[in-house]
């Protein structure tokens, strides 16, 4: 009998405890960004958060160029460790440098304070060397 019981309270802990069945931590997102940059960069653009079934638009801002160029980038990819949709605002870091030439493939992972991570990959057009999206900001509009 006592086994019994103990079987039983642990199985109600855990259901207690577990995350609903019908509660997603990933999403998926698309960006499309633009940079330009002499020495001191500028960029941002807008992109979409799909989270449970709902479309979210998002601002971008903060990606910037080491030195000089022009480039624009179509990215899409996963969020994930989303505990809501509002998770994803926040200022996003990453280590990543490259230099592409009219075309090439950018992949990327960053993680924002909330310890949600994008893992995004996509193709950019256009002339520029050391991108980096470290220090991106996301924002729901």
């Amino acid at each position: 009998m006592f086994k019994r019981s103990a079987t039983l309270m642990i199985l109600a802990i855990l259901v207690a405890f577990a995350p609903p069945a019908f509660a997603q931590t990933t999403g998926t997102v698309q960006f499309e960004l633009f940079k330009i940059g002499f020495i001191v960069g500028i960029g941002g653009g807008s992109g979409t958060l799909t989270y449970n079934g709902v479309v979210y638009p998002l601002n971008v801002g903060g990606v910037s160029v080491g030195t000089i160029g022009i480039a624009g980038v179509k990215m899409a990819g996963t969020a994930s460790n989303l505990r809501t949709a509002a998770d994803i605002v926040g200022t996003y870091g990453a280590a990543s440098a490259s230099l592409a030439v009219i075309g090439g493939g950018k992949v990327a992972q960053l993680q924002n304070e909330k310890g949600v991570i994008l893992q995004v990959q996509g193709l950019e057009l256009g002339v520029e060397a050391s991108l980096s999206l470290g220090g991106m900001t996301i924002s729901l509009k």
